[in-house]
């Protein structure tokens, strides 16, 4: 990931911090027969400190990137590091392969939902670089409901920050799951649906200040936001997610960053 951190701190004009947490309760046995719980201890977090201190330490040298060390449960000690520490930003790669065995439980998928801060993810960091510096195209996906209003500020003050172009993308549940997906705002397909998302969305943005342009597309909502991302030259999709949610909201959110062609940065609702 150090190549999208990079990027995104000169973007936003941001300051990079490097933590890593040590997880004292992976012990072997063969350690717990041989030495005291405090020698294993003291050990584990000098090898912690030397591996953090010479972690990219070309990319990030020490002494414009502080390091912080802590140990304990990694997803838990990275979400209340973030929130202490009131940091903007957490990034922070999934794992690839298949995503219901290798992300959920993972300490991103922990991290996703317990986090306040947006967090930045991508599994595609070994294979696609990262656009160049003045690509600044931005995809926000948002619901109609109240809670789509902090996501679409967030998303409207960051792009505008940023000098990034934003653009909307929202997806009407199709009730047949074999209707195409239609991404285009002008077909006849759920014509009274999509014009009162229009105006919703034109609600939304006249009172976050936006004027981002739209695009609605109707079908499967996972699919139908992946169709429209994948029709877009974009840097990062922006999603909003609920602290703490479950079930098909949960499983939306963590398709969206298994799925998405681009790095998925994830939003409290």
């Amino acid at each position: 990931m150090a190549a999208y951190v990079q990027r995104a701190a000169a973007i936003l004009g941001s300051k990079v911090s490097l933590l890593h947490v040590v997880d004292l309760a992976r012990f072997n046995s063969f350690e717990l027969y041989t030495r005291s719980i405090l020698e294993m201890t003291e050990e584990h977090l000098h090898v912690g400190r030397e591996r953090l201190d010479s972690f990219l330490a070309a990319e990030f040298p020490i002494s414009q990137h502080p390091r912080i060390l802590t140990s304990g449960d990694a997803a838990t000690e990275i979400a209340q590091t973030a929130r202490n520490g009131r940091f903007d930003l957490i990034v922070m790669p999934t794992h690839s392969g298949y995503f219901r065995q290798m992300l959920l439980g993972s300490t991103t998928a922990k991290v996703i939902n317990d986090a306040d801060c947006p967090v930045l993810t991508s599994r595609h960091a070994e294979t696609i670089a990262p656009r160049p510096i003045d690509h600044r195209e931005w995809l926000c996906s948002i619901g109609l409901s109240s809670n789509s209003e902090r996501v679409l500020r967030f998303a409207s003050q960051a792009a505008a920050s940023a000098q990034a172009r934003l653009t909307i993308i929202h997806a009407i549940q199709s009730g047949d799951s074999g209707l195409p997906i239609e991404p285009g705002i002008q077909k006849p397909v759920y014509f009274a649906e999509r014009h009162e998302a229009g105006q919703r969305i034109a609600e939304l943005q006249q009172k976050v200040g936006s004027q981002a342009a739209v695009r609605i597309a109707v079908g499967s909502v996972k699919e139908a936001l992946i169709e429209a991302a994948r029709q877009s030259d974009a840097d990062v999709l922006m999603i909003g997610r609920s602290p703490g949610a479950h079930g098909r909201m949960r499983d939306l959110t963590y398709s969206m960053v298994r799925d998405s062609p681009y790095p998925v940065l994830s939003i409290e609702r």
